[in-house]
């Protein structure tokens, strides 16, 4: 294959498995820019990442500042009352500058531009969650298997 011929991706889907601000984001933007150039997009949410979109929870994700190394702080003045709720409010000025909206009206941006959200089945037996518990996004809760043919022909993220 020589160089002039490049194949584009056409079709990503996107995992999401963290439930702190810095992990839900990343896959956020991806899904957005994906679909703003035109290509299929899906977005699995699993784990903690059920944050994201579970309706009770999505509009109080917090930036984890323990154990997180990219905070360049120890982790006793990470744990400090408050410097999450802290650390949160500063990256979302920071977000607010550039126009990158909160999780909810993200989610929202994403599903009517085509993208597409999925909930882990295994996940939300393990947490004893149902349909009801998330945001009308959601388009439906499904297996790995069934994630895995919705991916087939595009790129896997792991965010």
């Amino acid at each position: 294959m020589s160089d002039n011929h490049v194949q584009s991706i056409t079709k990503v889907s996107i995992v999401v498995s963290h439930g702190s601000l810095e992990g839900i984001y990343p896959g956020l933007i991806m899904a957005n820019g994906a679909r703003m150039e035109g290509m299929d997009a899906s977005l699995f949410f699993t784990f903690f990442g059920l944050d994201a979109v579970i309706e009770k929870r999505m509009d109080h994700v917090k930036v984890a500042t323990v154990g997180n190394p990219g905070m360049h702080m120890p982790t006793l003045l990470g744990a400090l009352p408050g410097m999450s709720a802290f650390a949160t409010r500063m990256m979302q000025k920071e977000m607010e500058k550039l126009d990158i909206p909160p999780v909810r009206e993200f989610i929202e941006m994403i599903a009517d531009a085509g993208g597409e959200l999925y909930a882990c089945k295994a996940t939300v037996d393990m947490f004893h969650l149902s349909k009801k518990d998330f945001c009308p996004q959601v388009r439906d809760i499904i297996s790995v298997g069934q994630f895995y043919e919705k991916a087939a022909g595009g790129q896997i993220i792991f965010t």
